[in-house]
């Protein structure tokens, strides 16, 4: 006969799971950050992965970029036509894609993308017994599937950063255009008019702490999986869950950090 457990004792269950969760990656992590350190380097690997997660990727980030920079400008302009304060649309529209906009959905794009790739093709390495193929061969699997992995998304994120706030801005223009005529010399001259350093790297290059979380979950999750292609499966969708989860709460604590020792930015 099955006992069946009372609600405090699944919410207590489900509690350390997470804790066990949090610990497990936290433990994957740190190996990856100290085996990144140590010879050899990998280099071909790394531009491999580095053309698979950045260069396959700017189509879709700049197409959300664009679509973004519409949407947000058609927004704008509906909330600031009631205050008269029109000529204020592209700076606006530019401080909100690089400030925060723009980082935070190029993390989320990239988590459902390369995260779910990296999650599914090391499970299937890991079920498939690859894994354990290359560690006869005295490979360093770790390395060579995770650590490439890694500081390859690492390199990658403030470059499609960067695209996804130039496609936004040119969508802003776009948008702009259509509906005052207004200059492309005169859009962009308002756009960053207002914005400094202390906007656009602090907020470039915490994106470098998402593209880490991304693919050290995505491989954690990758090397635990179990249960043949049906774990696969799992692995996958839990890498695109889990990652998008880590860089919300991530980007809260970032975005403190960068209050903290840049205050201009929140002047």
């Amino acid at each position: 006969m099955i006992q069946q457990l009372s609600p405090i004792d699944r919410v207590g269950t489900t509690v350390l799971g997470a804790f066990e969760f949090v610990g497990a990656v936290a433990t994957f992590g740190a190996r990856a950050v100290l085996e990144a350190a140590r010879p050899p380097y990998e280099p071909r690997e790394i531009l491999r992965h580095l053309y698979q997660f950045g260069y396959r990727s700017a189509p879709l980030i700049l197409a959300a970029g664009f679509a973004i920079g519409v949407v947000l400008s058609m927004h704008t302009r509906a909330s600031l036509e009631r205050f008269g304060a029109e000529a204020m649309i592209p700076a606006g529209l530019a401080i909100a894609l690089i400030s925060e906009t723009g980082p935070l959905i190029t993390g989320l794009l990239v988590a459902g993308r390369v995260g779910a790739g990296i999650g599914a093709e090391i499970g299937a390495m890991k079920v498939t017994e690859q894994i354990d193929a290359l560690e006869t061969t005295a490979v360093d699997a770790f390395k060579y599937l995770a650590v490439t992995r890694i500081l390859a998304l690492m390199m990658a994120m403030p470059l499609l950063t960067i695209m996804m706030d130039f496609s936004g801005i040119v969508g802003g223009y776009v948008a702009e255009a259509v509906v005052s005529g207004m200059s492309w010399q005169q859009y962009f001259e308002r756009s960053f008019a207002y914005i400094g350093y202390a906007d656009l790297i602090p907020a470039t290059l915490k994106t470098i702490v998402f593209g880490f979380l991304i693919a050290v979950v995505s491989s954690h999750l990758g090397f635990t999986t179990s249960r043949g292609t049906e774990g696969v499966g799992e692995a996958s969708t839990r890498s695109v869950v889990m990652s998008s989860m880590l860089i919300i709460v991530g980007d809260v604590v970032l975005v403190k950090l960068i209050f903290f020792f840049y205050p201009q930015v929140s002047a």
